[in-house]
């Protein structure tokens, strides 16, 4: 064998191995992507986001989105000789309230008890919603002013007689006689008609 073909046969065969490492590690890799996609592919897949379904007839939107966890039913608790009648929902000041349902704002009250407020009738009249120790009103509200379940009304706050370092949303509902006054009516507790479902 000539010196010259040794060497062309040396090369050739460190060519040929250098070939099939690459063809074998190619394929090793080829298996493990394959093995892989997979468990990529659903990792990449968008996760799916809960649609909020309508609202059952006779529940309320809940009026601090994000505060569920703070619902507590205190509506018969005492409040110095007199119940309560109400619920408190405790929430950092300036969380926005929302409407609880459709309806239209029968009155922007201010008192020394109530603080800031706003008493909101249903679409029949029949019941006024009342949230209380507002921080502020939402910009342009207007006595008169139609509102759909879910519009910001206000804001959290501590007026009225309500501990300023105490920020919370007073809710009430009364079911209104027939004379439809906005600071009249029969006390019902919220707390069934807000509370979370399971």
């Amino acid at each position: 064998m000539k010196p010259g073909s040794a060497t062309m046969l040396v090369a050739g065969i460190l060519l040929a191995f250098i070939v099939l490492g690459y063809v074998l590690k190619n394929r090793q890799v080829d298996a493990e992507v394959t093995a892989v996609a997979p468990a990529v592919a659903r990792l990449a897949a968008p996760v799916p986001v809960p649609v909020p379904l309508p609202a059952q007839p006779g529940r309320l939107a809940f009026p601090l989105p994000g505060f569920e966890h703070a619902l507590r039913d205190n509506f018969d608790e005492k409040r110095g000789a007199r119940r309560h009648a109400a619920l408190d929902i405790m929430a950092p000041r300036g969380t926005p309230v929302r409407a609880v349902d459709d309806g239209r704002i029968a009155k922007l009250y201010r008192g020394p008890m109530a603080g800031i407020s706003i008493y909101q009738f249903d679409p029949a009249t029949t019941r006024v919603y009342f949230y209380a120790h507002l921080d502020r009103y939402a910009s342009g509200l207007k006595e008169g002013q139609p509102v759909a379940r879910g519009d910001v009304i206000g804001y959290v706050g501590s007026t009225g007689n309500a501990p300023e370092s105490a920020p919370h949303l007073h809710f009430a509902i009364h079911e209104l006689g027939t004379d439809k006054r906005w600071w009249k009516g029969k006390a019902i507790n919220p707390y069934a008609l807000l509370r979370p479902q399971p």
